[in-house]
């Protein structure tokens, strides 16, 4: 478990990169007073499962912590001191655009009450001085798209490991019953061999090895088995790049119980052996009409 502290410039993208490190599996706690940052950090740390099972936590700090900010000065200290596993992450960006942004948006800059932004901007630099200068990785965000800030942070955070934060679904589902509301990508395979119109198999679904081996017969299956994980492996990354967090894949049957279970099986089998997303499984369908 390790603790980040994410703080900066107003305008420069906190809150935003608060809900990236959530997506990230952080949990995140924002404006959370000074003088309780040292003792959440004790029980956090200390806790074997962290906050509510959390692996990691995000602290969000900013200006709007008022005359106790200053204090925070001797909180790091001290975690350094005990070598406490926490890592300052800054966010800056250029007076340029936090004017455009707050002009934009017409919000107030916390500092600059009834005088001009650049006036607030200038006291919020000299106030926030010391955490920049403590800060483990400064991150410029005035060119940055929200996709090219998730990126920056998994880099400042992960280095260069290969990680993906993309969830997949691979649902199957009965046509009859409705396209599923939420898929991303839905694949029509009423083409192949239906179990339906056999008797012994009508009652059972695709996760039984008879109705797999009807439904793959003749190689058909197979075949378009691999032309759609080619077409996946080119998607898949290309979502991701986007920022996109989940992805449903359908693959849909006439009534979701024999050739989409089959499919939909075989699709998640071969992305989980990938290792590198988190798939997931779900049949929608395969339990209804069910019954002799």
């Amino acid at each position: 478990m390790r603790l980040v502290i994410v703080t900066g410039m107003s305008g420069a993208g906190k809150t935003t990169a608060l809900k990236i490190l959530e997506d990230l599996g952080f949990y995140c706690v924002d404006n959370l007073p000074v003088i309780l940052i040292e003792k959440f950090a004790e029980l956090t740390l200390n806790e074997e499962n962290g906050a509510g099972g959390a692996k990691d936590i995000a602290l969000g700090i900013d200006i709007r912590s008022g005359e106790e900010l200053p204090q925070l000065a001797t909180v790091i200290r001290k975690w350094r001191e005990h070598a406490y596993p926490f890592f300052i992450l800054f966010l800056d960006c250029s007076d340029q655009v936090l004017i455009k942004r707050y002009k934009e948006t017409r919000r107030r800059h916390p500092l600059a009450r009834a005088g001009r932004i650049e006036r607030g901007i200038a006291l919020e630099r000299e106030k926030l001085g010391f955490l920049k200068e403590q800060a483990d990785h400064i991150l410029d965000t005035s060119r940055l798209l929200t996709k090219e800030l998730r990126r920056e942070l998994e880099r400042a955070l992960y280095g260069d490991r290969e990680t993906s934060n993309l969830y997949l679904t691979v649902l199957s589902f009965g046509f009859k019953y409705g396209l599923p509301s939420d898929a991303d990508l839905v694949f029509d395979v009423r083409f192949l061999p239906n179990p339906y119109y056999v008797e012994e198999l009508r009652f059972h679904t695709g996760d039984e090895r008879a109705v797999q081996e009807y439904v793959m017969q003749g190689g058909t299956g197979e075949e378009f088995l691999k032309k759609l994980m080619d077409l996946l492996d080119f998607l898949i990354p290309r979502y991701e790049a986007e920022g996109k967090t989940q992805l449903v894949i359908g693959i849909g049957c006439t009534g979701g119980r024999h050739r989409s279970v089959t499919i939909a099986g075989e699709v998640f089998l071969r992305l989980a052996h990938l290792g590198r997303y988190t798939v997931r499984l779900e049949h929608r369908d395969a339990g209804k009409d069910g019954v002799r």
